[in-house]
């Protein structure tokens, strides 16, 4: 019998590896600060006296962030709305300029997205050594820091994607993986360090780089920042308890979920990367772009006369994915990607087919996983159980009005716990 080799990954970094994949700021609000001070760090069109310097200002409260769409309790017979989440690990702007293009995508099609920024993207490499990672030398980074051009180019996606509505997440710092000190190594009180130098790096950068006149982001991060995605998709287990000391809602960290009404773990929603069909294969993968590549390559530069039906194929097993909850549970969809042109930029062609088929269509809507959770925060919990009673792609027999009347359910078992970590699957 011929043995499938599944590789189920995830990564956030260029240099790919077969292997399982995805500084104390002390920030306070500046006391005292003159109305000059206010306007040269007001993000343009902010009024100076709505706004809250924070620290050096590399960061100003502005206040509610726009274009955040209305919370509605599902009222009961109602279909719940089909979700998807498209999310971005690393987030930085290069000479790809792959940033700021699916911003503007996802403007032209009513899309919004969560982008995990990782921190040291915004520290310079000669401050480095400002970094202290848990169980690794000050200065280390598996994906390295930036120069000037790059934090500016940086900064002014995050401004302008926050003021698009989009969400600004984390990615962390130095993403490490594997066994000799890696995330999923890492303690709770390690994992609360990371944290706290992720908000430290994004609130500080003004120093840190030396853009003393550069234009403030426009939010408290402190208070933005509710949820991200680990490295490699390792150490939610310890994650989890430090993310919810620090005021996370979410977690994106998990492995192997499936297209099923998403449940918490310890009061934090889990939102799994999920497996969704590969075309053409006898196995499911992650609902991300490196698994593709993984199963299709296993390099970011394969045979490029196999580049497009590479990408066809992510492509169709996104849609796939899609066709499922849509004409079925109506799970949320979660989709994860890199700014990275792999395989001749298949995956990102791929990904924008994506966004322009789904996002316009009726009772879809392509939202930040931290709308998705004030969502589910602001409906019933007898109707969430109900919900997660549908299997993968299984519609109400009765029908939705009948599935989500009034009649009350059973509570569920309960609450689940974390998940132990399980290598990646061959």
């Amino acid at each position: 019998m011929a043995v499938v080799r599944r590789v189920i990954l995830g990564v956030a970094t260029s240099a790919v590896t077969l292997a399982v994949a995805g500084c104390s700021s002390g920030v306070a609000t500046k006391p005292g600060a003159t109305e000059a001070q206010k306007r040269s760090s007001a993000p343009k069109g902010a009024a100076a006296d709505k706004v809250r310097v924070i620290g050096d200002g590399s960061t100003v409260d502005t206040g509610r962030q726009p274009l955040q769409p209305a919370v509605r309790k599902l009222v009961p017979g109602q279909q719940p709305p089909q979700f998807v989440v498209f999310s971005w690990d690393g987030a930085g702007e290069d000479n790809q300029r792959l940033f700021s293009h699916f911003r503007e995508v996802g403007k032209k099609y009513d899309a919004k997205m969560t982008y995990f920024l990782s921190a040291v993207y915004l520290l310079p490499h000669e401050k480095r050594e400002l970094y202290a990672p848990p169980r690794h030398r000050p200065g280390a980074s598996d994906i390295g820091f930036n120069n000037i051009r790059g934090i500016r180019d940086t900064l002014k996606q995050i401004r302008g994607a926050w003021q698009d509505g989009n969400e600004i997440g984390t990615h962390f710092n130095g993403h490490f993986c594997g066994a000799n000190g890696g995330v999923g190594t890492w303690s709770s009180e390690e994992w609360k360090s990371e944290i706290t130098q992720a908000e430290g790096f994004v609130k500080n950068w003004r120093t840190n780089a030396g853009l003393k006149n550069a234009e403030s982001l426009p939010f408290d991060y402190s208070k933005e920042l509710v949820g991200g995605r680990a490295p490699c998709l390792e150490g939610q287990r310890n994650l989890i308890p430090a993310a919810k000391e620090m005021g996370f809602r979410y977690d994106a960290s998990s492995r192997g979920g499936r297209q099923v009404w998403p449940s918490k773990i310890d009061g934090i929603w889990d939102f799994p990367l999920q497996e969704i069909p590969m075309p053409g294969r006898t196995f499911e993968t992650l609902s991300m772009d490196y698994n593709f590549l993984a199963n299709q390559s296993g390099t970011v530069n394969g045979d490029p006369s196999r580049h497009a039906a590479w990408g066809e194929q992510m492509r169709d097993g996104l849609r796939q994915a899609f066709d499922r909850a849509y004409n079925g549970n109506r799970a949320p969809l979660f989709i994860g990607n890199h700014f990275e042109s792999w395989n001749g930029g298949t995956y990102m062609r791929a990904v924008e087919d994506t966004i322009k088929s789904i996002c316009p269509q009726e009772g879809v809507r392509c939202v930040t996983f931290k709308q998705l959770a004030d969502w589910l925060d602001a409906q019933d919990p007898q109707v969430l159980e109900r919900l997660r009673t549908l299997g993968v792609g299984k519609k109400p027999a009765e029908g939705w009005e009948a599935f989500l009347s009034a009649q009350p359910v059973a509570p569920a078992g309960p609450q689940a716990q974390a998940k132990p970590e399980s290598p990646a699957k061959r």
